[in-house]
């Protein structure tokens, strides 16, 4: 099994919008649905040169399986808004989340020079906050009405990540 990421490309737009309007994977994310390529195209060129991001593409034996990256990079802060997708039924439960997701950690510490990677995940998301904990993140608090997404009040958990602590 060989899991890489590579930065997202114009080419990876397909999947992309293919894995975020699949009912598998979008329950729990907060998209205005559903996506199209044209936008989405618009959407890529916009944050392409952007230095407060990373989108990456998480390839499995050659195949694009799953979206991983950061938001909100704070350079000053040193910390990252961490997110992930995979694309494909097939490909969960083997193990790929967790490999894309070490690989991100490191790239995190050792390149960009991060010292804490958090994400927020809604409190039912009991499979996503399986694999974070696996991971190594720590249940830091709840935020009660965090979001309003289609009319609905949603609660999320945030879950934060210190990079030195963890790596070394």
């Amino acid at each position: 099994m060989y899991i890489s990421i590579r930065k997202f490309e114009e080419k990876d737009i397909p999947y992309k919008v293919k894995w975020i309007n699949n009912e598998n994977n979008n329950k729990y994310l907060h998209y205005d649905l559903p996506l199209r390529e044209d936008k989405t195209l618009i959407w890529f060129r916009r944050i392409q040169n952007r230095t407060d991001r990373l989108d990456f593409t998480i390839i499995y034996s050659d195949e694009p399986v799953g979206l991983i990256g950061l938001l909100n990079i704070d350079k000053k802060n040193k910390k990252a808004e961490y997110y992930i997708c995979l694309g494909e039924e097939k490909y969960k439960r083997k193990g790929i989340a967790y490999a894309a997701s070490m690989l991100l950690i490191d790239y995190a510490y050792n390149e960009l020079y991060l010292n804490k990677i958090y994400l927020y995940t809604e409190t039912s998301n009991s499979k996503a906050q399986i694999l974070f904990e696996k991971i190594g993140f720590k249940k830091e608090g709840l935020l009660k009405n965090d979001l309003i997404h289609n009319g609905r009040k949603i609660d999320r958990y945030i879950y934060g990540l210190d990079l030195e602590r963890y790596l070394n």
